[in-house]
């Protein structure tokens, strides 16, 4: 495993982030097909054997499942300062508004429960999983700096936002002395490249961390054409974001298995090795133990250029989809949300 440092931080990350939504309890959330807490021990437990240190879980992963079992495996079986754990919180819920809970009070609320579903003091990245609409930027901004200055988070990042909502946060943050996102979780893979427009640009200047998530396109780059999985098949979240230009991306599909026949090894090293070349870490699900296995030797396999370049020239622009299709004041009102308690949002 290669390691490298986190942004602007001082966090040491393994190039690989093990992504937490393909645990939790099937029967409680969105996903049916997400491991039972057995089954994601074994993988836990594989992925640090191979050198990950870089969980990414959220509080609305299968109301709250994924965090648990994440936090008694990585109880059981690491130490605390060899692991950076990263997970993320929820926008308010109409109730939380109508009741008057103002931004700050829901950002403890939310810190506060993840760190007793993982068992933690404090985690090392807290992320605000989409942008919020309904609540002051100042109140995001500046709820997430207290809970950063009272040690229950390190430092902070962000998913699912626009170049210049990340531009903007850090900006205020910068004027008001508040803690800075440091790292970006948006969707970014071969066949979803809608981050080069302007994310990477940022990214690159202010030495923000990209640490994409659907890495493999939820199986879809990771699968030779007529092989199906669980998650391929139950999935319809991920058949929303992809199906629609399945076409085009078969081509860009179609090089990434000649390429990964050339090299004699798997989808999986082949697309992850191309992503590797263009952020920090990407965020990778495992729900087999050979996905981790496959993933983790990714970081071994360097793509020259020319290869690089072919896997890249059938690309045609897409439409946003999933969440950041909905991210806008208009789609707001319109979301739906996973399962935390009473709270539940629709997407990644």
């Amino acid at each position: 495993m290669q390691y490298t440092k986190l942004g602007n931080s001082d966090l040491i990350v393994s190039r690989i982030c093990m992504g937490c939504m393909g645990f939790g309890d099937p029967k409680n959330g969105q996903h049916s097909w997400t491991l039972d807490e057995e089954h994601s021990r074994e993988i836990i437990r594989r992925g640090l054997e191979l050198g990950v240190n870089f969980f990414d879980t959220a509080v609305g992963y299968q109301s709250g499942t994924s965090e648990q079992y994440l936090g008694r495996a990585l109880k059981d079986f690491a130490k605390r300062e060899d692991v950076v754990v990263a997970t993320k919180f929820l926008p308010r819920t109409q109730e939380e508004i109508d009741a008057g809970i103002s931004g700050q009070q829901h950002i403890q609320n939310m810190i506060d429960t993840s760190l007793r579903n993982l068992g933690l003091e404090y985690v090392d990245l807290y992320i605000y999983h989409m942008w919020d609409y309904n609540t002051p930027l100042y109140d995001i901004m500046d709820g997430l700096n207290r809970i950063v200055k009272a040690g229950k988070a390190r430092y902070i990042g962000i998913s699912n936002c626009f170049a210049y909502q990340l531009a903007k946060a850090n900006a205020l943050a910068e004027k008001e002395g508040f803690a800075k996102f440091i790292s970006v979780q948006g969707h970014y893979n071969l066949i979803f490249r809608e981050e080069e427009r302007e994310m990477a640009k940022l990214c690159l200047e202010d030495n923000i961390a990209m640490t994409p998530y659907s890495s493999l396109a939820g199986g879809r780059l990771s699968k030779h054409p007529g092989e199906t999985s669980k998650r391929l098949e139950e999935d319809s979240y991920a058949k929303f974001k992809y199906d629609a230009m399945a076409q085009q991306d078969g081509i860009v599909i179609d090089r990434v298995v000649k390429l990964a026949q050339k090299h004699g090894v798997s989808m999986t090293e082949i697309s992850l090795a191309w992503l590797l070349t263009k952020v920090t870490t990407p965020i990778v699900g495992a729900t087999k133990m050979h996905h981790i296995e496959g993933t983790a030797k990714a970081v071994d396999l360097i793509l020259t250029p020319e290869e690089c370049a072919y896997l890249e020239e059938p690309y045609v622009p897409h439409k946003l989809v999933g969440v950041m299709a909905q991210n806008t004041p208009a789609a707001a009102k319109q979301q739906h949300v996973w399962s935390t308690g009473n709270q539940k949002i629709q997407g990644r």
